[in-house]
């Protein structure tokens, strides 16, 4: 039963936030088409990074890593829970609003601490004012992401994953109307930023006050339990910091190559689907999974979940990796080659594409682990080895930009990803056998790997032979042939040498 409920949850988030991402391509390539990789792309890409980078503390990263464990515990012994909520959502309202404030006034310093090489250049002051329309983004879904957590930890999974779609349809709509209006794309999708967060907010809080938990902000109080929660959350948002820090590395490392960051932007948004896909759901539903069997003191239901969860982080991610290295160049250009975006652009975010994918595997294994560390209250370990990342990616990318230029931001951010994953798993193994992988999981990834590169060989065969197709008006179904031909490669071989059981398969889609 506790099997079927994992599976479940998997599956409903995986599957909203698939269709988020969906639509999150549709947006990305609508923008490609009307900025390109030109100044003003580049300046409401930095500009909208801010909000989307100090979210990671304040929202879905340091803040509801302590958050979730804290309150599935309360909801799960009855002590407490609405109220320990409404007083995290109101002091989280009031850190957030002076916050924003702040940042307005601060706008050119973090601007400058993103990417210093648009100095004395137009993209600067683009950056700027796109910033300060974008930055009180960072309130409505930090907000929002509160409330999506609690409504995990209390296993309503469906609305929480469904709201990142706002955003995406906000944006997307905007950039039509804005286009049929002839205002100015740049600003039209800068001031539609805030606006989709409202949406996404408006959401969850209605779900969260019809499950019983209706917050609104109030005088913040500082309670033991509050205290509490700021303990549990302070090393989380040091190492949140050292992972923006990492990302700062990559965009400073690219601001100073001509259209670089929006390169990097686009190839991040790629990977990002199977990334936001398997990591975001595993990260999601096994966090408050964990956090309950821990206190239930349930030992082997923890390993089962953790093994699960690795089981479809890697049956997921392994053939994405594949793909990404065979046939980077034609996913580019059907998906983003047109308008502004041209085949230089196309060749330079494939490069980064196929570097990025070597590391998904690695910041999708740190999904499954770091709960482990989080559901026991434990943040300091994590930052120790964010440390140790921040310092690999900083060496890899300045060190090698002479040398190789551009690609020297994702290669150190792949690297890092690595160093960061064998660090999470190999400081588990003290926490007991629930930290380790069980017998199916051992058994099965050696024959998952090998199913992923007899379908990369089928892959390159095949893109071989649409080559043609894929270079022409046709793309789209040439594309979408090739993703068909990898798929069915994947798990039929998968299917013959006992790495998937494709009757699992079709019951845990079914359920």
């Amino acid at each position: 039963m506790a099997a079927t409920r994992l599976v479940s949850g998997f599956l409903t988030v995986g599957g909203w936030t698939l269709a988020s991402r969906i639509l999150g391509f549709v947006r990305d390539v609508m923008i490609a088409a009307f900025l390109g990789a030109g100044p003003v792309a580049e300046a409401f890409l930095v500009a909208f990074s801010l909000p989307n980078m100090f979210r990671r503390f304040f929202a879905e990263g340091a803040f509801n890593m302590a958050f979730v464990p804290l309150f599935a515990k309360r909801l799960e012994a009855g002590e407490g829970a609405e109220t320990f909520a409404q007083d995290a959502f109101s002091g989280l309202t009031t850190i957030l609003i002076v916050f924003s404030l702040a940042a307005q006034v601060a706008m050119p310093a973090l601007v400058f601490a993103m990417a210093s090489g648009f100095v004395e250049d137009q993209r600067f002051d683009l950056a700027v004012l796109f910033g300060r329309i974008c930055f009180p983004y960072i309130l409505f879904i930090s907000l929002a992401a509160l409330l999506s957590g609690l409504l995990n930890a209390t296993g309503r999974f469906m609305e929480a994953a469904a709201t990142p779609m706002m955003l995406n349809v906000a944006l997307i709509a905007a950039l039509v109307f804005g286009d049929w209006m002839g205002w100015p794309a740049g600003l039209t999708i800068a001031w539609t930023v805030p606006i989709g967060g409202i949406l996404q907010l408006a959401i969850v809080w209605v779900a969260a006050a019809k499950a019983g938990f209706r917050l609104l902000p109030r005088r913040p109080r500082l309670t033991p339990e509050m205290r509490r929660l700021a303990i549990v959350m302070g090393p989380a948002m040091l190492s949140g910091g050292v992972v923006q820090v990492n990302l700062l590395v990559g965009r400073q490392v690219a601001s100073f190559f001509d259209g670089a960051i929006a390169w990097l932007s686009y190839a991040d948004r790629l990977y990002q689907l199977p990334l936001g896909v398997v990591g975001i759901t595993i990260g999601v539903v096994l966090l408050p999974e964990l956090a309950r069997r821990l206190r239930a003191g349930d030992a082997a239901g923890g390993r089962h979940a953790l093994s699960r969860a690795a089981e479809f982080a890697v049956v997921l991610t392994v053939p994405c990796t594949v793909a990404f290295l065979v046939v980077p160049l034609p996913i580019v250009a059907t998906l983003f080659e047109r308008g502004a975006f041209d085949p230089e652009d196309t060749r330079a975010t494939a490069i980064i594409l196929a570097i990025y994918g070597l590391g998904l595997p690695a910041f999708v294994l740190q999904k499954v682990w770091q709960p482990l560390y989080f559901a026991r209250e434990d943040t300091r370990t994590p930052f120790r080895y964010a440390v140790v990342a921040l310092v690999v990616n900083a060496v890899v990318a300045v060190g090698l930009s002479p040398l190789i230029g551009y690609a020297a931001a994702a290669l150190g951010t792949t690297v890092a990803g690595w160093a960061m994953a064998v660090l999470l798993i190999r400081g588990a193994r003290p926490m007991g056998e629930e930290a380790r992988p069980d017998a199916r999981f051992r058994r099965r990834l050696p024959r998952i790997l090998a199913a992923a590169a007899g379908m990369g060989a089928i892959l390159w065969g095949a893109g071989e032979a649409l080559a043609p197709l894929l270079a022409g008006e046709w793309r789209a179904l040439a594309l979408a042939a090739l993703v068909a031909v990898g798929g069915a490669a994947f798990f039929g071989l998968a299917h013959l040498v006992g790495a998937v059981a494709l009757r699992e398969l079709k019951g845990a889609v079914r359920r």
